[in-house]
């Protein structure tokens, strides 16, 4: 049997509690180690940089997926969740109340078209049931 990482971490009767301590403290400073060699995205892609249009963007295709538009990337299904799909453009339109004249007028009109197009969307699916 693969001798199993934890089991270098597990007490004996022979070890002290300080023992014990430097096996955990040891596999933790291991598992960092292996995290920080590990690329942001296992495709080798880097992750785009934060702003407020890729934040956006991102909640805009979480609702595409809710309306079961696209496809979900877990299930690889089209599954609706209308509720969801209401709660995103709801904290869509919260956010562009919220940040109404703070935003540049680039960001202004992707929010403004993002709602309109997830509440057109929604409309049609919600008169389909």
């Amino acid at each position: 049997m693969e001798n199993d990482k934890t089991d270098n971490i597990r007490p004996t009767k022979t070890d002290s509690a300080e023992t014990m301590q430097k096996k955990v403290d040891e596999a933790w400073k291991e598992s960092v180690n292996r995290d920080k060699e590990t690329p942001p995205d296992q495709a080798g892609r880097e992750m785009p940089e934060a702003s407020f249009g890729v934040f956006i963007s991102s909640l805009m295709m979480e609702a595409l997926v809710a309306l079961g538009e696209i496809e979900n990337p877990l299930s690889k299904k089209k599954d609706r969740n209308l509720a969801h799909a209401k709660f995103v453009i709801d904290t869509l339109a919260m956010l562009q109340e919220k940040t109404k004249n703070n935003l540049t007028s680039e960001e202004s009109g992707a929010l403004e078209s993002i709602l309109y197009d997830l509440r057109m969307r929604f409309v049609s699916k919600v008169g389909k049931k």
